[in-house]
């Protein structure tokens, strides 16, 4: 509906939700809903521009969704492998357990036969097929990943010259940010789309900040990430860890300081 109305040049603003209080204090319905949206553009309270999703962030968007649920289905499917090993008899169990996922499901996927019995039969077919399944996924996430080094190196190439940063993360951040990044007023507003932005945690003498909560959990996982293999691997994040600590913050509170400073740098580094 946003694409159409703006193919008619008609200016398009999003609204949030209504406030919980007053929800609970009228209750909902579709007229009510509509009539707080308009009075809330009309006041001057509802600002949001919406993403125009019709460029290299949205493909980068669907990409992400496409591989976020093959990564779910291929855990999944060496979780219930290995469920039935488990329950399995033991001389079975002891030839066909694997340490590594990979090693596992290429002998479970060479199955011919366990056994005459029912159960048995029925144990072959169900380990040769999660096993396929399971290789299916993994040459699914081959091509998505291929998918996202190609948007990402031709449309985010200054943010994936980052270190720390991988066509993942990178597709991650640039969705967020989306085609029209400008609609996104300054640094603070894409820090709070990202859940990085710091929140007041103080009482009494003690002046600290806590973790946001909110924002797209996606994106704030991507700075998670990108923190993390900093703190692990870079020289200058790991002085900066280090002067810190003995300044008295913990590894979360320093953890978000990070995620800040990388989502500052996703900011002045978009493409």
């Amino acid at each position: 509906m946003a694409r159409l109305l703006r193919d008619h040049e008609i200016e398009v603003l999003g609204v949030n939700r209504p406030d919980r209080a007053t929800r609970r204090l009228w209750g909902k319905s579709d007229p009510t809903d509509a009539e707080n949206a308009a009075r809330a553009v009309l006041s001057g309270s509802a600002t949001a521009i919406p993403k125009e999703q019709s460029g290299a962030a949205e493909a980068m968007r669907a990409v992400s969704v496409a591989r976020r649920s093959a990564v779910k289905a291929k855990t999944q499917a060496i979780n219930q492998l290995r469920a039935l090993l488990v329950s399995a008899p033991q001389d079975i169990r002891e030839r066909l357990w694997k340490g590594k996922p990979a090693e596992c499901v290429d002998v479970c996927a060479r199955l011919r036969s366990l056994g005459n019995t029912p159960l048995l039969q029925t144990l072959t077919s169900t380990l040769r097929l999660l096993a396929k399944r399971w290789l299916t996924l993994a040459d699914e996430l081959k091509t998505l990943d291929a998918m996202l080094e190609r948007l990402t190196t031709q449309h985010a190439k200054r943010l994936r010259e980052r270190f720390g940063v991988g066509p993942q993360t990178a597709a991650v951040l640039v969705a967020v940010a989306g085609d029209n990044p400008e609609r996104l007023k300054s640094e603070a507003a894409l820090a709070a789309s990202c859940g990085a932005s710091p929140l007041q945690a103080s009482s009494g003498k003690t002046i600290r900040h806590r973790l946001n909560r909110g924002g797209d959990r996606s994106a704030n996982n991507a700075l998670w990430t990108i923190a993390l293999v900093r703190m692990r691997s870079d020289a200058r994040t790991r002085a900066y860890v280090d002067r810190r600590t003995k300044e008295g913050m913990s590894t979360k509170e320093i953890h978000r300081c990070l995620k800040r400073y990388r989502q500052g740098v996703v900011s002045a580094h978009p493409g």
